[in-house]
């Protein structure tokens, strides 16, 4: 048997993550805030202790122009809440880091 049973669903973002990771796009980066409001200007705290999934969230991917309008239907589908922008970045430096196997 298993310790733990309890099934725990994750906030939709997490998702449209692995959906990115599952289709090899160059990276993504979830980032969480600690306060923030939205149009009904709710406020939304981090507390200590306290995990709560009505906090800002935001995905950044990085990949080409049509690898993101490709993903831009399932993100419409997957995120029923929030806002989507795109916006084209210039690359000024690019050091992929080398992780060493012990």
């Amino acid at each position: 048997m298993f310790a733990d049973t309890t099934f725990k669903p994750r906030p939709n973002i997490f998702y449209v993550l692995e959906e990115a990771r599952r289709r090899e796009m160059a990276g993504a980066t979830v980032t969480g805030g600690v306060a923030g409001f939205g149009k009904h200007q709710h406020l939304h705290t981090a507390r200590i202790f306290e995990l709560s999934s009505d906090l800002p969230m935001v995905l950044t991917i990085i990949d080409t122009a049509e690898a993101i309008a490709s993903l831009l239907p399932v993100v419409q589908q997957m995120i029923a809440g929030g806002i989507v922008i795109q916006d084209t970045v210039k690359v000024v430096h690019h050091a992929p880091i080398t992780i060493l196997q012990t």
